[in-house]
């Protein structure tokens, strides 16, 4: 039996149709959803689903920014927007540069009081596809989780980057820990250093808990 059309004038009608009709669309998954991370980046961590949280921590000098910066630069080298929340403004352009950082789609937010860190993350959120964000010290739970929330709602990825003394006090699809690694160049004590390569331990949350282990490129 064929259906019969809507009146032309019936915007109830209307609407609920719209409604029903986004509720049937196919669900998009995850990995189609992704960024990709090329090399070995991409072999510890996979894709960067839209949506996720990837919290990086490690000592100084052990190449956290530098992870950071690889992130971007794959954001960037697929044609998104990246930003960062540089809370003590040492972020260097010409590092980022130096990492693959597509310097016109990246926006830095530097010397942010740390009581303003989230809502200046908050407002990146709303505009870019990754950000990466300085945790300050006694960063507030609460404020954290309305982060994860707003991220997972409007489909960025958000990267915690968490130095010494901080901590990330929510939920996180991905734990990287860069744990630094040797310095090449030095022979016999002597010699120039060359760019070491980040260890990183990785370890996600639910059924990706399995912690992996991996070496990237310097």
């Amino acid at each position: 039996m064929a259906l019969a059309a809507l009146p032309a004038r019936d915007p109830a009608s209307r609407a609920r149709l719209a409604e029903v009709a986004e509720r049937a669309r196919p669900v998009v998954l995850a990995r189609d959803r992704a960024l990709v991370l090329p090399g070995p980046l991409g072999d510890v961590l996979g894709g960067l689903v839209r949506g996720s949280v990837v919290a990086l921590d490690g000592p100084p000098g052990a190449g956290v920014t530098s992870v950071a910066l690889a992130l971007c630069a794959a954001a960037t080298a697929a044609g998104e927007w990246a930003a960062a929340v540089d809370l003590d403004g040492t972020l260097s352009g010409e590092a980022a540069a130096a990492a693959g950082v597509t310097l016109e789609r990246f926006a830095v937010v530097r010397r942010v009081p740390p009581a303003r860190w989230a809502t200046a993350t908050a407002v990146l959120l709303d505009g870019v596809s990754l950000v990466v964000a300085d945790v300050p010290p006694r960063a507030r739970p609460d404020e954290a989780r309305r982060l994860v929330a707003r991220a997972r709602e409007r489909g960025v990825v958000l990267v915690p980057l968490v130095g010494p003394g901080a901590r990330w006090p929510a939920t996180a699809t991905q734990r990287v820990h860069v744990e630094g690694g040797s310095w090449p160049g030095l022979g016999s004590g002597h010699g120039l250093l060359t760019p070491r390569a980040p260890q990183v331990r990785v370890v996600g949350q639910g059924a990706a808990a399995r912690e992996r282990l991996g070496v990237l490129a310097s």
